[in-house]
Protein backbone atom coordinates (compact mmCIF):
# COMPACT_ATOMS: atom_id res chain seq x y z
CA UNK A 1 0.00 0.00 0.00
CA UNK A 2 1.44 3.13 -1.22
CA UNK A 3 0.42 5.17 1.91
CA UNK A 4 2.77 2.83 4.08
CA UNK A 5 5.85 3.98 2.31
CA UNK A 6 4.52 7.11 3.12
CA UNK A 7 4.36 6.77 6.64
CA UNK A 8 6.66 4.37 7.18
CA UNK A 9 9.93 6.76 6.84
CA UNK A 10 8.76 9.25 9.53
CA UNK A 11 9.85 9.20 13.42
CA UNK A 12 6.46 7.70 14.39
CA UNK A 13 7.31 7.27 17.93
CA UNK A 14 8.02 10.91 18.65
CA UNK A 15 4.27 11.88 17.86
CA UNK A 16 1.91 13.70 15.83
CA UNK A 17 3.92 16.76 14.89
CA UNK A 18 6.75 14.50 13.03
CA UNK A 19 3.78 12.64 11.16
CA UNK A 20 3.85 14.26 7.21
CA UNK A 21 1.44 16.78 6.98
CA UNK A 22 -1.41 15.02 4.72
CA UNK A 23 -2.33 13.20 7.59
CA UNK A 24 -4.04 14.40 10.89
CA UNK A 25 -4.05 12.19 13.96
CA UNK A 26 -7.70 10.91 15.67
CA UNK A 27 -6.43 9.53 18.64
CA UNK A 28 -6.53 6.00 19.56
CA UNK A 29 -9.22 3.37 19.14
CA UNK A 30 -10.16 0.62 21.11
CA UNK A 31 -8.48 -2.05 19.12
CA UNK A 32 -5.19 0.15 20.11
CA UNK A 33 -4.83 1.66 16.82
CA UNK A 34 -3.81 5.39 15.64
CA UNK A 35 -7.16 6.26 13.32
CA UNK A 36 -5.55 9.12 10.08
CA UNK A 37 -7.89 10.83 8.21
CA UNK A 38 -6.08 11.91 4.80
CA UNK A 39 -6.27 15.55 4.09
CA UNK A 40 -7.17 15.66 0.34
CA UNK A 41 -6.41 19.19 -0.77
CA UNK A 42 -3.03 18.10 0.09
CA UNK A 43 -3.26 14.85 -0.92
CA UNK A 44 -4.05 15.50 -4.53
CA UNK A 45 -0.75 17.51 -4.89
CA UNK A 46 0.85 14.15 -3.80
CA UNK A 47 -1.55 12.42 -6.33
CA UNK A 48 -1.99 8.65 -4.60
CA UNK A 49 -3.48 9.00 -1.38
CA UNK A 50 -7.43 8.46 -1.06
CA UNK A 51 -9.30 10.32 0.75
CA UNK A 52 -9.93 7.46 3.47
CA UNK A 53 -9.45 6.55 7.36
CA UNK A 54 -6.58 4.69 7.85
CA UNK A 55 -5.21 3.05 10.86
CA UNK A 56 -1.96 2.21 12.04
CA UNK A 57 -0.81 0.06 15.35
CA UNK A 58 1.39 2.33 17.38
CA UNK A 59 2.96 -0.51 19.21
CA UNK A 60 4.12 -2.21 15.93
CA UNK A 61 5.62 1.17 14.53
CA UNK A 62 8.04 1.69 17.36
CA UNK A 63 9.31 -1.96 16.15
CA UNK A 64 9.68 -0.54 12.82
CA UNK A 65 6.46 -2.55 11.37
CA UNK A 66 4.37 0.16 10.35
CA UNK A 67 1.37 -1.15 8.56
CA UNK A 68 -1.77 0.48 6.81
CA UNK A 69 -5.09 -1.78 8.09
CA UNK A 70 -8.39 -0.53 5.71
CA UNK A 71 -11.06 -0.11 7.92
CA UNK A 72 -14.45 0.73 5.90
CA UNK A 73 -16.07 3.73 6.21
CA UNK A 74 -19.65 2.99 7.39
CA UNK A 75 -22.81 5.27 6.52
CA UNK A 76 -26.78 4.86 7.55
CA UNK A 77 -28.38 3.76 4.65
CA UNK A 78 -30.33 6.97 4.05
CA UNK A 79 -26.77 8.48 3.20
CA UNK A 80 -26.28 5.15 1.34
CA UNK A 81 -29.26 6.66 -0.78
CA UNK A 82 -27.89 9.53 -1.35
CA UNK A 83 -24.20 8.44 -2.86
CA UNK A 84 -26.51 5.52 -4.78
CA UNK A 85 -28.29 8.60 -6.38
CA UNK A 86 -25.29 10.75 -6.77
CA UNK A 87 -23.18 7.67 -9.02
CA UNK A 88 -21.92 5.44 -6.53
CA UNK A 89 -22.75 1.69 -6.80
CA UNK A 90 -24.28 -0.96 -5.09
CA UNK A 91 -22.67 -4.10 -4.39
CA UNK A 92 -25.44 -6.69 -2.81
CA UNK A 93 -23.56 -9.61 -0.97
CA UNK A 94 -26.00 -11.01 0.32
CA UNK A 95 -26.47 -14.63 -1.13
CA UNK A 96 -28.47 -15.00 -4.52
CA UNK A 97 -31.48 -16.81 -2.74
CA UNK A 98 -31.89 -13.09 -0.41
CA UNK A 99 -30.98 -11.04 -3.24
CA UNK A 100 -33.76 -12.67 -5.62
CA UNK A 101 -36.14 -11.53 -2.93
CA UNK A 102 -35.58 -8.04 -3.27
CA UNK A 103 -32.74 -5.72 -3.34
CA UNK A 104 -32.19 -2.04 -3.95
CA UNK A 105 -32.48 -0.54 -7.12
CA UNK A 106 -30.05 -1.23 -9.43
CA UNK A 107 -27.75 -3.38 -7.02
CA UNK A 108 -25.70 -6.12 -8.67
CA UNK A 109 -25.13 -9.28 -6.55
CA UNK A 110 -21.93 -10.95 -5.72
CA UNK A 111 -22.63 -13.02 -3.16
CA UNK A 112 -19.98 -12.69 0.09
CA UNK A 113 -21.08 -16.02 1.43
CA UNK A 114 -22.82 -18.62 0.43
CA UNK A 115 -25.36 -21.09 2.71
CA UNK A 116 -24.21 -24.66 2.83
CA UNK A 117 -26.14 -26.73 4.71
CA UNK A 118 -27.31 -25.17 7.85
CA UNK A 119 -24.58 -22.57 7.90
CA UNK A 120 -22.17 -20.66 5.39
CA UNK A 121 -18.99 -20.76 3.72
CA UNK A 122 -16.97 -17.59 2.20
CA UNK A 123 -16.69 -17.34 -1.25
CA UNK A 124 -13.29 -17.98 -2.11
CA UNK A 125 -13.42 -15.93 -5.58
CA UNK A 126 -15.37 -13.05 -3.96
CA UNK A 127 -12.58 -10.02 -4.79
CA UNK A 128 -12.21 -11.55 -8.44
CA UNK A 129 -15.93 -11.86 -8.81
CA UNK A 130 -15.94 -8.44 -7.92
CA UNK A 131 -13.11 -6.90 -10.24
CA UNK A 132 -15.27 -8.29 -12.76
CA UNK A 133 -17.84 -5.84 -12.94
CA UNK A 134 -16.15 -2.80 -10.83
CA UNK A 135 -12.66 -1.35 -11.43
CA UNK A 136 -10.80 -0.67 -7.97
CA UNK A 137 -11.37 3.28 -8.23
CA UNK A 138 -15.12 2.72 -8.87
CA UNK A 139 -17.38 4.49 -5.94
CA UNK A 140 -19.22 1.07 -4.32
CA UNK A 141 -21.53 1.25 -1.36
CA UNK A 142 -21.49 -2.64 -0.09
CA UNK A 143 -24.73 -3.80 1.49
CA UNK A 144 -25.73 -7.04 3.06
CA UNK A 145 -28.58 -8.17 5.19
CA UNK A 146 -27.79 -6.75 8.36
CA UNK A 147 -24.52 -5.11 8.07
CA UNK A 148 -22.18 -7.67 9.21
CA UNK A 149 -21.42 -9.64 5.87
CA UNK A 150 -20.95 -5.98 4.25
CA UNK A 151 -18.36 -4.97 6.66
CA UNK A 152 -16.39 -8.12 6.06
CA UNK A 153 -16.65 -7.45 1.94
CA UNK A 154 -15.84 -4.21 2.26
CA UNK A 155 -12.60 -4.93 4.48
CA UNK A 156 -11.42 -7.54 1.73
CA UNK A 157 -12.03 -5.15 -0.60
CA UNK A 158 -10.27 -2.26 0.65
CA UNK A 159 -7.02 -5.07 1.20
CA UNK A 160 -7.58 -6.26 -1.93
CA UNK A 161 -6.76 -2.46 -3.45
CA UNK A 162 -10.39 -1.16 -3.94
CA UNK A 163 -10.55 2.81 -3.17
CA UNK A 164 -14.19 3.99 -3.14
CA UNK A 165 -15.14 1.25 -0.60
CA UNK A 166 -18.25 1.98 1.91
CA UNK A 167 -20.26 0.24 3.85
CA UNK A 168 -23.70 0.44 4.72
CA UNK A 169 -24.89 0.18 8.26
CA UNK A 170 -28.05 -1.80 8.87
CA UNK A 171 -27.62 -3.35 5.17
CA UNK A 172 -31.01 -4.14 3.35
CA UNK A 173 -33.13 -4.91 6.32
CA UNK A 174 -32.65 -1.18 7.93
CA UNK A 175 -32.76 0.21 3.58
CA UNK A 176 -36.37 -1.25 3.85
CA UNK A 177 -37.41 -0.15 7.16
CA UNK A 178 -36.49 3.29 6.07
CA UNK A 179 -39.11 2.78 2.33
CA UNK A 180 -35.58 3.32 0.44
CA UNK A 181 -36.37 2.34 -3.74
CA UNK A 182 -36.37 -1.52 -3.83
CA UNK A 183 -36.95 -4.23 -6.82
CA UNK A 184 -38.28 -8.04 -6.81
Amino acid sequence: MEATSLISFSSFAAGASSLPPVLCPHGNNRRGLLSLTVDQQRCDNIGFISSKILSFCPKASLRGNLEAVGVPTSVPVRVAHELLQAGHRYLDVRTPEEFSAGHATGAINVPYMYRVGSGMTKNLKFVEEVSTRFRKHDEIIVGCQSGKRSMMAATDLLNAGFAGITDIAGGFAAWRQNGLPTEP
